[in-house]
């Protein structure tokens, strides 16, 4: 059945119930699946749900159809639900502690439903302000937080979307590479589709490539983020990106030559959105026309004379008691301190006509021995060394606290990395960083990288690199190069003659035990890959020549997470000195 653009959305409130028409709701697997499918089968999971006394349930689906059918099924039981950023095992034992039973993809530990006859149980409409739903921020800067949210701040979003952007799309079905798991992927791929009726589809693709494949015949648009956008190249099939009815970005900003490069070979004005789990969607911009950004309809942005932005929204529980001191273009006139505002961790400059350009984070102050420390400002400083494509600085904490820095090589930066050798070059950034910087503030760790690695929002992981640069430098090699590649990983490494394993090991010729280079395999490779299960043993392990103290060596891994093995390789310039697998998984 034709879609027709509708002025008046239908409410989220009644999207599970059967309708008078049918059409087609989501393709999963190989199957197209209408409405009243579905309608029925979350009638079906509902009367099933509704007979247990649990009230709390964490939801995490790999696929959204099925996550669709298990949230709208706990709403419609009046369950309290919390959507899971994850399903690792701490994640699980958290909300298994808060007394939720988990539904979906838990590696095992999910709860068994039995299924019964719906019978007399009827779907009612639901109650938007009282449908109570639970996200997480993505934990990008921090530890994630819980954030409430009811379904009528959700629906107030979709109005806002389809209005913006409804006519546009027209029929188009929706395809994405972001997690539904997010505020982002769950307001975009899911709830905006349920609402207006039309068909998405339910894997979450993990590159463009099968994505555009599976959207060339018929009308689409794509839910992306910076991530995937960043990488097209010259092999991406820009015709196919062309069909595309509309192209939404979120979970950072798109850099302008990504935006641009879209445009020329795609003809595509990527959307990118502006907000974040607190907050919603705040504003949108098209950065090929302009690299401001324009606020939705009913956003309200202010700034005080410290520079602290505020934020009054509709999709926000809380509003300001006093409006009329919330000027859109302007400041906050009066005591600003009395206003039930919400305040930004972003800085912001706002402009007379109402737009306004994002200056990068004020969260993100830190303090080094009593100087304080903008690690905004350090990373443009590195980044304008021209030896820096992006850069990106946080504090660590071992014995005492430090400044580190993951830095991805321009071309120069990589010639002269390959010249002269790491400490040369950072050496030579260090320079450059005092003439604006005092030593004390200047990174004490480095990392050069190939890529910055990426969260499945889209995001800098910083759990990654935080646990990168606190390796035991008594028992871990130092690691001086990253590549990560999807479920490989190649890490240059310097074997310090410091580590704890050349003591005695041997008195006149210390070499690097085997024992300790299966440890460093197991060690990193926890650090990157999603290895879960418990280890089941070692095969074809190889031990061809024997580690130096002060050796440059090049640990490769590889994790083929459908059979459990872990393959590793530590080789240097000129030889390969150990190889083989684990394997990890259940008694077999």
């Amino acid at each position: 059945m034709t879609f027709k653009h509708r002025a008046v959305i239908p409410s989220l409130s009644c999207c599970a119930l059967s309708s008078n028409r049918q059409y087609p709701l989501a393709v999963y697997g190989c199957e197209t699946i209408d409405n009243e499918k579905f309608s029925a089968e979350v009638k079906q999971l509902a009367a099933s749900l509704s007979k247990l006394k649990k009230r709390k349930f964490a939801l995490y689906y790999e696929q959204a159809y099925p996550f669709s059918v298990s949230l709208f099924a706990l709403l419609h039981c009046g369950k309290k639900i919390w959507i899971a950023p994850n399903s690792k095992s701490a994640t699980a034992a958290q909300l298994t502690e808060r007394g939720c039973l988990l539904l979906g993809d838990w590696k095992g530990n999910e709860a068994s439903v039995e299924a019964i006859e719906s019978g007399d149980f009827e779907l009612e409409p639901l109650d938007l302000k009282k449908s109570a739903i639970i996200i997480f921020t993505s934990g990008s800067s921090g530890q994630a937080k819980e954030i409430p949210k009811t379904l009528q701040q959700f629906q107030t979003e979709i109005e806002t979307l389809e209005q913006c952007w409804g006519a546009a799309l027209g029929d188009a079905q929706v395809l994405a590479t972001v997690s539904h798991q997010h505020i982002y992927g769950l307001l975009f791929r899911v709830l905006w589709p349920l609402a207006t009726g039309r068909c998405f589809y339910s894997e979450m693709y993990l590159s463009p490539e099968p994505l555009l494949k599976a959207a060339m015949d018929i009308s689409a648009c794509w839910v992306a983020s910076p991530a995937q956008l960043k990488r097209l190249d010259d092999m991406t099939p820009w015709q196919e990106v062309s069909k595309m009815k509309a192209l939404f970005s979120s979970g950072g900003a798109l850099p302008s030559e990504s935006a641009m490069q879209l445009f020329q070979y795609g003809q595509q004005k990527v959307i990118e959105i502006y907000g974040s789990s607190e907050t919603g969607g705040i504003a949108w911009r098209q950065s090929v026309d302009d690299a401001l950004w324009t606020a939705f309809d009913g956003i309200n942005i202010s700034v005080d004379d410290m520079g602290q932005s505020y934020l009054s929204s509709p999709y926000l529980t809380k509003q300001p008691s006093d409006k009329s001191l919330l000027l859109r273009k302007g400041r906050i006139k009066g005591d600003y301190t009395n206003i039930n505002a919400y305040k930004m961790d972003d800085k912001i400059k706002l402009l007379a006509n109402g737009q306004f350009e994002l200056q990068g984070r004020l969260d993100r102050i830190v303090k080094m021995e009593e100087k304080r420390l903008s690690l905004d400002e350090l990373e443009q400083a590195l980044e304008s060394s021209g030896w820096i494509k992006q850069a990106y600085a946080l504090l660590v904490t071992d014995k005492r606290d430090k400044i580190a820095s993951a830095l991805v090589l321009t071309d120069s930066g990589h010639e002269y990395f390959q010249r002269h050798g790491r400490a040369s070059l950072i050496k030579q950034l260090r320079k450059q960083l005092m003439d604006s910087f005092e030593t004390v503030v200047l990174p004490k760790k480095w990392l050069f990288m190939q890529a910055l690695p990426l969260s499945a929002l889209g995001k800098i992981n910083r759990e990654l690199l935080v646990q990168v640069f606190s390796l035991d430098s008594h028992s871990s090699p130092q690691i001086l190069y990253c590549n990560i590649h999807q479920q490989t990983v190649e890490l240059q490494c310097k074997v310090l003659p410091s580590l704890i394993y050349f003591s005695g090991h041997f008195p006149d010729q210390p070499i690097l035990p085997g024992v300790a280079q299966l440890a460093w395999a197991e060690q990193l490779a926890k650090l990157f890959f999603a290895i879960n299960a418990p280890f089941l043993r070692m095969e074809v392990i190889k031990f061809k020549k024997i580690i130096q103290p002060g050796a440059i060596i090049t640990i490769n891994l590889s994790w083929k997470a459908d059979s459990g093995k872990l393959y590793f390789e530590i080789a240097s310039a000129t030889q390969v000195h150990s190889s083989g697998r684990m394997v990890y998984g259940e008694n077999e």
